[in-house]
């Protein structure tokens, strides 16, 4: 092998480990009832949306900020509910004491999987 091909060799491998790591796994649910919002109040924001739990809450600071959600698999015995797609969506509400980590929109859980499983494992990125 040519040095050139080690060192890209060496590069997508360290690219790889990367994007792996900005990954952080969670749990996500879902939910119907989009408005009001703690964000936005009355103000419909689509449906590609999430409310945050309280750990990622801060206070409203994560209000508006949009994330990369991946179902990565089941959290009960649901047989492989994802679809393996993701999802980008973004934040506009407060879960205070939800079962995961992001309660994402009933369009958005059931782009990335079967919305039977109620609540699945996730890896999401900012």
């Amino acid at each position: 092998m040519s040095m050139e091909m080690c060192l890209n060799f060496i590069l997508a491998i360290l690219i790889s480990a990367l994007s792996g790591a900005l990954a952080t796994p969670g749990t996500a649910t879902f939910y119907t009832n989009y408005v009001p919002s703690a964000c936005y109040g009355s103000e419909g924001e689509g449906v590609m949306i999430a409310a945050a739990s309280d750990p990622l809450w801060e206070n409203g600071a994560i209000c508006g900020k949009t994330f990369k959600v991946t179902c990565t698999g089941p959290t009960n015995p649901v047989p492989h509910p994802c679809t393996g797609k993701s999802v980008v969506v973004r934040i506009v509400d407060h879960c205070p004491g939800c079962g995961g980590t992001l309660d994402l929109s009933n369009e958005a859980f059931a782009t990335i999987a079967n919305p039977v499983a109620g609540i699945i494992k996730i890896d999401y990125t900012p």
